[in-house]
C-alpha cells in the first residue's frame, strides 16, 4: 500500500487584527505572532502555510493551506465560523482546489456547512467491499468536481433544519490497471458521470468552536435523492447519519466520540459509494481503500489540551482508535469483517485566544501507517 505523507515545510501566520505596521521586521513580527497572540479575541484571524508531499502516483506535490476564522459581527457570543482552503499542484501536472466551511450568521439563526473540491488528481481503486485486496487494482485518472452544501435554519435552540445539495462530476476517466492486478471488473460509473443530489437535513449542534470542541453534541441526519429527472446519470438515494459527542474530563482533557453511517440504495457510481479512510475518520487508511454500498464506522479520541508541562501551556496531544466496515446489505454485515485503526499525535496551540490547535497525527492499521498534519481536530 502506498501512502500520502504531507510534510509541513514552514508556517506563515498572518493575523487580521487591524494593527498598524511597525518598525519590526517581518520575521520578528511573525515569530511574535506565534509566541504571543496579542490580538483581540473578537477580531478575525488568517493562517497560511505551504505544504510538501510525495507519492509515486503524483511525484512531488506543492501546495498552500489557509484558514480564516471569525465571529459574526465580531460578537463572541456567536459561534466561531471557519473557512479552510487548500490548493496544490504536482510535477505530473495534477492540481486541486479545496474549500471547507462552517459559517454561522449573527445569533446563529443560519448555519452554512459545506465543501468544494475541484481537482485533476489520480484515485486509487481497490475494488468494492470489505474483501478488497491490499494492493490497488487500478489507478484512476480523472477530473473531479464535488460541491456539497447545507443551508440550515435554526428551528429552536440548537436544532437546525434545511436543504442539502450534493453535485459530483467525474470526467475524462481512465482506469490504468496495476501491474500486479491486470484483470478486474470495471465498476458502475467507470466512464464518468454527473450526479446531482437534492434533499433535506436536520442538525443538532451546540458546539461553539467547531475546530476544537471541548463540550457539546453534533448530530446530523440527512436524506439525499439523485434522480435523472434533474439530470443525474444514476438513480439512487443516500441516508447519512453523523453523531459526535464531546465530554470534558478534568480541567483540560476532552473525550470525543463519533458514530458515522452512510447507507445507499439503487445503483451508485463507484466514486459516490461509501468511502472509508482519510484524515478524519479511520485515519491510517487511504480514502476509498474500502468502498461499498453502505458504511458504519466509529471512533473515540482522548485529547489532552494542553499537557500539564509547567513550562508551556501550548503543547498537547491525543490518542485515538477507530473501527468500521463497508457492506452491500444489512444481512451481509459481519462483526468479524470489522477493520481497525489507532494512533496518536501532538498538538500545538496556534491561536490561544480562540483555542485552536494544529495537529500532527500518526495512525496505524493492519496494513501500515499514515501521517496527517492539519489545523483543527479531526472531528
Amino acid at each position: 500500500m502506498k501512502y500520502y505523507i504531507r510534510i509541513l515545510c514552514c508556517l506563515l501566520l498572518v493575523q487580521f487584527a487591524g494593527e498598524e505596521a511597525n518598525s519590526q521586521g517581518f520575521v520578528k513580527r511573525y515569530l511574535n505572532s506565534i509566541i504571543n497572540d496579542t490580538s483581540d479575541i473578537s477580531k478575525p484571524q488568517f493562517l497560511m502555510y505551504p505544504t510538501l508531499a510525495y507519492a509515486p502516483e503524483t511525484s512531488w506535490e506543492i501546495g498552500f493551506s489557509t484558514l480564516y476564522v471569525y465571529y459574526a459581527n465580531r460578537d463572541t457570543t456567536n459561534r466561531l465560523s471557519e473557512i479552510n482552503g487548500f490548493t496544490f499542484f504536482t510535477l505530473e501536472n495534477q492540481y486541486g482546489l479545496w474549500f471547507d466551511h462552517a459559517n454561522y450568521s449573527p445569533g446563529d439563526q443560519w448555519f452554512f456547512l459545506g465543501r468544494i473540491r475541484l481537482q485533476s488528481f489520480p484515485l486509487l481503486y481497490y475494488g468494492i467491499g470489505n474483501a478488497a485486496p491490499a494492493d490497488y487494482l487500478a489507478r484512476v485518472d480523472a477530473n473531479q468536481i464535488l460541491i456539497k452544501e447545507r443551508v440550515l435554519r435554526k428551528i429552536r435552540g440548537n436544532l437546525f433544519f434545511g436543504l442539502e445539495m450534493d453535485w459530483q462530476r467525474l470526467s475524462e476517466v481512465v482506469f490504468l490497471p496495476a501491474e500486479s492486478n491486470p484483470s478486474y471488473e470495471l465498476p458502475p460509473g467507470y466512464q464518468g458521470s454527473s450526479n446531482l443530489g437534492l434533499g433535506l437535513g436536520v442538525v443538532y449542534d451546540d458546539r461553539h468552536n467547531v475546530l476544537n470542541v471541548r463540550d457539546g453534541l453534533f448530530s446530523e441526519l440527512a436524506w439525499m435523492r439523485y434522480n435523472p429527472f434533474w439530470n443525474s446519470a444514476f438513480n439512487f438515494s443516500t441516508i447519512l447519519s453523523d453523531t459526535r459527542y464531546y465530554r470534558p474530563v478534568g480541567e483540560n482533557n476532552v473525550l470525543a466520540t463519533q458514530l458515522f453511517g452512510q447507507f445507499n440504495s439503487g445503483t451508485v457510481p463507484f466514486n459516490q459509494l461509501s468511502l472509508m479512510g482519510g484524515e478524519s475518520l479511520m485515519r491510517g487508511y487511504y480514502t476509498g481503500r474500502y468502498r461499498g454500498q453502505n458504511q458504519l464506522a466509529g471512533q473515540v479520541e482522548m485529547r489532552f489540551l494542553p499537557f500539564p508541562l509547567g513550562f508551556t501551556d501550548r503543547l498537547g496531544g491525543a490518542v485515538f482508535a477507530g473501527a468500521g466496515q463497508v457492506f452491500s446489505r444489512w444481512r451481509d454485515f459481519d462483526w468479524t469483517d470489522t477493520v481497525w485503526s489507532a494512533g496518536g499525535g501532538i498538538r500545538f496551540l496556534i491561536f490561544p485566544k480562540k483555542d485552536i490547535y494544529t495537529r500532527l497525527d500518526v495512525a496505524f492499521t493492519r496494513e501500515g501507517s499514515g501521517f496527517y498534519f492539519f489545523i483543527g481536530e479531526a472531528f
